[in-house]
């Protein structure tokens, strides 16, 4: 297993459930994400060299953290094995498909990880809160999501679902950050606005979920978001405390000895070249 699992990962799945409210300053955090970030090169090439299926899958409240956190997993790694999937609203055609279908599109192939930044839960959330879905389509959801899960982690996909709290005032100040910076504004949807005033209704749902898909073969594990910075650091601890990957980095390469100039050969002036000018700083 991972170097972290084997030594000091106890802090990753030590079943202590306890937030710990205190700021985390930034020397530390930077110091112990990169020690997690080299961790997660690790795992990557573990499931690529193994040809192992890992997807994240990221649920929770607006302005939770779950953004910032999944491109802080995502990183130090390599896009060409690991892409995130956040899909819009689905087309007319997409309507009529079988629920699941345009996510079945996504997941991974050997080799990769996809991490979902909102999935197959929309369902389960906004659109049975915001009346998108008849009753029918969310109980289906309900009934037939456990066993959707189950059928993918039997295929050997590794499924790791995650969900990303924060309490009320926190989000409302997060909001009112968001709103009041025309640079970060883009983050606030009509959805987001409205979920202000479905506090309970979300949680409600949210309940309920938890209730039907919190299954043996795929648990729902609930990161404290209220400090962004130990969020990420325990949500990456916990994904490598999950997934049994061993140290496959392979060793230093040895660059080729570079090739001899050509005499004949004559670069072409500055002059007839296009350069981005330099900003002055």
């Amino acid at each position: 297993m991972g170097n972290l699992r084997k030594g000091n990962g106890k802090h990753a799945l030590s079943g202590d459930h306890t937030p710990v409210s205190a700021k985390l300053k930034r020397e530390a955090y930077e110091e112990k994400l990169a020690e997690l970030h080299f961790e997660l090169v690790k795992m990557q090439y573990w499931i690529k060299e193994t040809g192992k299926r890992l997807v994240l899958l990221f649920e929770g409240r607006d302005a939770a953290g779950k953004g910032g956190a999944i491109k802080c997993i995502s990183a130090p790694l390599n896009p060409r094995g690991c892409r995130t999937v956040a899909l819009g609203t689905p087309s007319d055609r997409e309507k009529t498909q079988w629920y699941f279908q345009r996510y079945v599109a996504h997941l991974p192939a050997a080799g990769e990880i996809v991490l979902f930044d909102r999935s197959w839960y929309n369902r389960a959330g906004v659109e049975h809160v915001m009346g998108f879905c008849s009753d029918e389509e969310y109980a289906e959801f309900l009934r037939s999501c456990p066993e959707f899960e189950r059928m993918l982690v039997r295929s050997g996909i590794i499924l790791l679902k995650y969900w990303f709290s924060v309490s009320d005032g926190e989000q409302e100040k997060r909001f009112k950050e968001r709103a009041g910076d025309p640079a970060r504004r883009w983050k606030l949807s009509p959805m987001d606005l409205q979920s202000v005033s479905k506090w309970v209704e979300y949680s409600k749902a949210k309940d309920k979920m938890f209730h039907h898909t919190d299954i043996k073969h795929a648990h729902w594990w609930t990161v404290e978001g209220d400090n962004k910075r130990r969020a990420r650091l325990n949500c990456i601890a916990h994904i490598l405390g999950s997934v049994p990957y061993k140290d496959v980095i392979p060793p230093p390469l040895e660059l080729p000895a570079r090739g001899e100039p050509d005499a004949k050969y004559v670069r072409p002036p500055r002059s007839k070249q296009h350069y981005v000018p330099d900003l002055n700083v």
